[in-house]
């Protein structure tokens, strides 16, 4: 009896049997920190490019409008993209399409042609998060995915913190003006490009990965359904699940990117593209949050917790670290107003990570990048709504962000429970369903 033990227990699979998969990780990050900083580099040089170029405000909500509106419809193209031809292919095509919108920021002279490079920017780095997921589902098992996800999602802010010293290396060390900052800045995406074609594949077809680790990464049960298309996922509650959990939380996001600085230039004085160290403290506390929520996530269900109960009590326990928001409006004190958005940031960046890692958990993997492309234009048609709504109620109060920030709070216990209403278990869609 003892014998068998010995021998069941060397052939179940472990988490350390290999670190290939992490490689693919690495990668990951290294892209979504490219993507954030071409996404985020028109907002530090517009001020610039506005005096140069004669911008009211209304030109530049439009340029903005237009990134947004593309990148929300692109979510859905890109997500059948990448499930049609998988990750490897989709993602070079994601990378390609938003690195040519980079570049031609930089031979752009008119309200148009920059409003035409961010919608080539947007529609392109739509394909983002659904490789991200794919890639995630394709190189982890269910117990390991969040954890994985979590770090990849943490650069997202490493992006915006690092957007600020790539523009003065470009402009004031080498000497580039802004034209030829947006384009040499482009080599990034190339570099990125050829990385990922040379790095990745199907964990299978690689050849670099080890028998052990191989055998950890498809332990899971197999999938009941091998793919779901267009037709069968918008009729399915868990689509519509994770889709309305996006809806309501990623406009928090979207406000804090665009409205922080307003925040913090109105209520202290402070412009934080000069003053980097509360945007730094903000950013990376929330970087914790990300690592940790799919830590948390992960952890549960490798100690015997359901999946259920691991993804939504982890997004329970975020939404509640977003609840110091409620703290934050009319603060003297600038510091502990950086701790609280900080830890409400972490909150945030938890969700996010516990978040995407549903789509996997209900859908076979070929569904996956469709499924987290309904739900990127749900966020990305909430964030445009947020992005009016924020407008028209500092506008009725008089600058005040008590309201806002206190809607702030609420919706992460909406979206769980929208989540759990329409898929009470978690589980995955089943044959007869498809």
């Amino acid at each position: 009896m003892a014998q068998a033990s010995a021998g069941e227990a060397a052939a179940t699979p472990t988490s350390r049997a290999g670190r290939y998969r992490w490689l693919i990780v690495g990668v990951l990050f290294a892209a979504t920190t490219v993507n954030y900083i071409d996404r985020t580099m028109l907002g530090l040089l517009a001020p610039t490019l506005g005096d140069e170029l004669g911008w009211t405000e209304n030109d530049y909500g439009n340029i903005v409008t237009a990134f947004q509106a593309a990148y929300a419809l692109g979510f859905l193209a890109m997500g059948w993209l990448i499930d049609r031809f998988g990750p490897k292919v989709g993602y070079a095509i994601a990378i390609s399409i938003w690195t040519v919108g980079h570049v031609a920021h930089g031979f752009a002279s008119s309200v148009a042609s920059f409003m035409m490079a961010r919608v080539i920017l947007g529609v392109g780095e739509a394909g983002h998060f659904p490789s991200v997921v794919r890639a995630a589902s394709e190189w982890f098992p269910q117990k390991e995915r969040a954890y994985a996800i979590g770090w990849v999602n943490s650069a997202t802010t490493i992006g915006v913190i690092l957007t600020a010293p790539t523009i003065a290396l470009f402009m004031r060390v080498l000497g580039f003006d802004w034209r030829e900052t947006f384009i040499y800045t482009g080599a990034f995406g190339m570099i990125l490009l050829l990385l990922w074609l040379w790095l990745y594949s199907n964990p299978r077809e690689s050849g670099k990965v080890s028998e052990a680790e191989l055998a950890w990464i498809e332990h899971d049960p197999p999938e009941t359904v091998e793919r779901l298309g267009w037709g069968a996922i918008v009729t399915k509650r868990e689509a519509w699940a994770y889709a309305i959990g996006k809806f309501l939380t990623d406009p928090v996001w979207f406000l804090m990117l665009f409205w922080l600085p307003k925040y913090f230039s109105t209520t202290y004085d402070v412009d934080l593209k000069v003053v980097l160290l509360p945007m730094i403290i903000m950013y990376l506390l929330s970087d914790v949050g990300s690592i940790l929520g799919g830590w948390v996530s992960s952890k549960l269900i490798q100690t015997g917790r359901s999946v259920n109960f691991a993804r939504k009590a982890t997004m329970l326990g975020a939404g509640c670290c977003v609840l110091p928001l409620l703290f934050v409006s009319g603060l003297d004190n600038m510091w502990l107003a950086v701790v609280l958005i900080g830890i409400a940031l972490a909150g945030h960046q938890a969700f996010s990570s516990t978040i995407l890692s549903i789509p996997p958990d209900m859908f076979p993997k070929r569904a996956v990048g469709s499924v987290i492309g309904l739900g990127g234009f749900a966020g990305g048609v909430g964030g445009m709504i947020m992005a009016k709504s924020t407008g028209l109620a500092l506008d009725a109060t008089g600058g005040s962000y008590t309201v806002i920030f206190a809607a702030c709070t609420i919706v992460y216990f909406l979206a769980v429970l929208a989540i759990h209403l329409l898929s009470p278990r978690l589980a995955p869609v089943s044959v007869e369903s498809a």
